[in-house]
């Protein structure tokens, strides 16, 4: 069969970075995806030869198209997802692919049936994840109770595209939100994944460093599972750049520290460094893991379990930004 034909709507950094060398050398990813023209209304195209447009109305000129690859600033998403959902394609875009549980509704209403749009949640293809995920489902560590997650950055991703007075995540016009939605929605799904929905999420925001930014660069949630409980604790305000997931169980802990990640229980000690996995210039394999479940999904006509991930990913993130802005847990 021919590759499906598609559009890369944006230009940017995770664009150039990820998803365009996902795409071309990502595994059989060419064989079933083709990017066959890109639109920016701002920047230029990213291979010569490939067409380049400003207006998504004008690649129609391009001839027929299967599917849009969203690589755009949270704020434009759901305009972008709308177009391609009414324009008959299927949608793959960057997270958070909404930013509230009324988005996700018209999202909903636009999709026809066996139509597929799919958040770019690409870290459940990250090696280390997917190890600490075969851990946890082979019961290495017994039941586990208690997950942790700390992510500290000294600022801000800059990327390729600095906006105004900073870089477009720092800017609530674009970003939506702060550090919760650029990073934080990783972790969230990646929780959601194995300990299943929270019945209740307590959450707090803050500038602590950055005053000039326009959204949080800190934050700190705690979501309720039930009889496990995870915390996340994610700012752009650390002295360094470091990593750390722990979970711990009724027999052991699993631990992970920038690219080391340790088993410990009763019965067995294990190191596993993933550092050279886990290196930027890497990233684009998580992508084309990524793009085949994309194509399995489309090939299937099946977008049901795609868009349930958007749904369960928004409710949490929409009631965390509640929670603090109430300043109580909520429960969902």
């Amino acid at each position: 069969m021919s590759p499906l034909r598609g559009l890369l709507l944006g230009t940017g950094n995770i664009a150039r970075t990820a998803h365009l060398p996902g795409l071309l050398q990502g595994q059989g990813v060419a064989e079933r995806l083709r990017i066959i023209g890109t639109v920016d209304p701002t920047r230029p195209g990213l291979l010569p030869g490939l067409p380049h447009f400003r207006d998504p109305e004008a690649s129609s000129a391009v001839g027929p198209i299967d599917f849009v690859d969203i690589c755009t600033p949270p704020a434009t998403h759901l305009d972008l997802a709308l177009w391609g959902l009414r324009s008959g394609y299927h949608v793959l875009c960057e997270k958070p692919v909404a930013l509230s549980m009324p988005e996700v509704d018209r999202l909903g209403a636009a999709r026809r049936s066996g139509q597929v749009i799919m958040a770019c949640h690409q870290y459940r293809h990250n090696p280390a994840w997917q190890q600490i995920v075969a851990w946890l489902e082979a019961g290495r560590i017994g039941e586990w109770h208690l997950a942790e997650f700390e992510v500290h950055r000294t600022q801000a991703d800059g990327g390729q595209a600095a906006v105004g007075e900073g870089p477009w995540r720092v800017r609530r016009a674009l970003a939506g939100g702060g550090i919760l939605l650029d990073h934080g929605t990783h972790l969230v799904y990646q929780i959601l994944d194995v300990a299943g929905p929270p019945r209740a999420v307590q959450c707090w925001t803050s500038r602590l460093c950055h005053q000039e930014y326009e959204v949080e660069d800190t934050v700190h949630l705690v979501l309720d599972c039930g009889s496990r409980m995870a915390t996340l604790l994610l700012t752009w305000g650390a002295d360094r750049r470091e990593t750390r997931i722990r979970f711990i169980g009724s027999r052991g802990r699993i631990e992970w520290i920038d690219g080391v990640l340790t088993l410990e229980s009763r019965t067995e000690s294990l190191t596993r460094d993933f550092s050279a996995e886990l290196d930027k210039a890497g990233y684009f394999r998580w992508f084309a893991g990524l793009f085949h479940q994309f194509a399995d999904r489309i090939d299937r006509r099946d977008g049901a379990d795609a868009f349930e991930d958007i749904v369960r990913v928004t409710r949490v993130l929409e009631a965390a930004y509640r929670s603090d802005a109430e300043g109580r847990r909520l429960y969902l």
